[in-house]
């Protein structure tokens, strides 16, 4: 009795604990695994870039800024244009990644303005990447850039599916543009 007392309260202190035991039953009963998502390519885009602007060192991160000036976006499922006024800000990690939070508009060809919030990161060896920071074209199969898009949009549009879709995107960095594969998680 006393060890029932002491499960009882164990599962009252950490309520998650009591579910921990029952996932893979569940997911036996109801069919097995989970079935891997496909990806389409939604949209590609070429964003032009500026100059890099450094921040420097704050609070122990290396900060930068790189202006968005312009672009394009083509596509199966949305072509258009990438409209000044963005960036993309960069915090270095001591290793090298480049922790990446892009904030940008595209203009749809019927008028749609869309924003995008763009977070992600970029590392590879040390000699890579000194070669893309002096403006060096990069196999981009040498290096990591992911991306995570997630777009804001009239809900009421013919682009409304881009609010509610997860996207996943594979991206290159050139001397004077980034080119982004965006794919849509189905």
């Amino acid at each position: 009795m006393t060890s029932d007392m002491h499960r009882r309260g164990l599962l009252k202190a950490m309520p998650g604990l009591a579910l921990a035991g029952t996932a893979a039953p569940l997911a036996a009963a109801q069919g097995g695994t989970l079935a891997t998502p496909p990806l389409s390519l939604a949209m590609r885009l070429r964003v032009l870039i500026g100059a890099l602007r450094e921040l420097g060192m704050v609070d122990g991160v290396r900060k930068r800024v790189i202006p968005i000036t312009g672009g394009s976006v083509d596509g199966p499922r949305l072509t258009g244009k990438v409209l000044p006024g963005g960036a993309d800000w960069q915090s270095i990690r001591a290793d090298g990644t480049a922790d990446i939070l892009a904030r940008y508009s595209l203009q749809a060809d019927d008028g749609a303005i869309i924003s995008v919030i763009n977070p992600g990161y970029r590392h590879g060896p040390a000699p890579v990447l000194a070669r893309i920071a002096a403006g060096e074209v990069v196999d981009p199969a040498l290096y990591y850039f992911r991306t995570t898009p997630r777009f804001e949009v009239s809900g009421d549009g013919p682009h409304a599916w881009l609010g509610r879709t997860v996207f996943l995107c594979t991206a290159a960095r050139f001397k004077d543009h980034v080119a982004l594969d965006i794919f849509a998680v189905g």
